[in-house]
């Protein structure tokens, strides 16, 4: 099912998908930051064009964390019953299909995290994604002009058709803000059982889930610059060289990848 568009009008329906996070001290659940500013912008688009906003989020409804959105301008957090082993994906895919426009954060606040559910409920879709997202504007309720974040200060606007998913940057244009009367006024509710589809991931279930014992080691080339070039090299965009493998079978782009790594004695094997 499409979403329906008036050519003349606005958008019908714009859904923000949620997560929890968690403190980066304490590592105590909480809002994660960068849904609330996706929740934030939704919500500005949706008071300028009149549309339903709805805030969904799959997993335990029983989560307090997820009361925090309530105070953050949700209204309702609809909740999708997803066990660790299903595929979180799908499940928002299907109760969002239709939407006009779908918001999220670029990933959520653990220790691991991906970042490729906003790609996976887009490719579920059919629709296209912009991801880095730090302003959005719609042009009627066909298509949506998105600033997006680049280095060094950088930004550029790109356009795509509706419907389609955007995921904003922790730098987007918003500053959420916290009221305790409308945490109150909201509400936690778990959807249906006969609205999600389980979707059952074997994927998810080889893998095992607990703390972090230590921080990955980031692999990094020796710079070999003078400190003049380093400097010019902050305030240009200039390329700093590399190869782009387009032809070739896999076995022969891994080969590219693997002599850089040795040429730069970052593994030795």
């Amino acid at each position: 099912m499409n979403a329906r568009h008036d050519p003349q009008g606005g958008i019908e329906r714009i859904a923000v998908l949620v997560s929890v996070g968690r403190h980066p001290v304490s590592g105590a659940p909480r809002y994660s930051r960068n849904d609330a500013l996706a929740l934030d912008l939704a919500r500005t688009l949706a008071e300028r064009h009149h549309a339903r906003l709805d805030v969904l989020h799959a997993g335990d409804a029983a989560d307090p964390a997820l009361a925090e959105y309530l105070a953050l301008g949700a209204h309702e957090v609809e909740v999708l019953g997803c066990a660790p082993s299903s595929d979180a994906a799908r499940v928002l895919a299907e109760r969002v299909r239709g939407y006009d426009l779908v918001l999220t954060g670029t990933r959520a606040e653990g220790a691991h995290d991906s970042g490729m559910l906003p790609y996976r409920v887009a490719a579920a879709l059919g629709v296209p994604i912009v991801g880095g997202a730090v302003d959005i504007d719609l042009d009627g309720a066909t298509r949506a002009v998105v600033r997006q974040f680049l280095p060094k200060g950088l930004r550029r606007r790109v356009q795509t058709a509706l419907p389609a998913v955007i995921a904003m940057h922790p730098l987007a244009n918003a500053q959420p803000r916290y009221a305790y009367a409308r945490l109150r006024a909201g509400a936690v509710r778990p959807a249906s059982a006969t609205r999600v589809s389980a979707a059952e991931s074997t994927e998810a279930a080889a893998w095992t889930v607990g703390p972090i014992e230590r921080k990955p080691v980031r692999l990094a080339a020796a710079e070999k610059r003078s400190g003049h070039a380093r400097m010019l090299s902050a305030t240009t965009t200039e390329s700093r060289g590399g190869n782009v493998v387009i032809e070739g079978s896999s076995v022969e782009k891994a080969q590219v990848i693997l002599a850089y790594l040795r040429e730069h004695q970052l593994i030795d094997y």
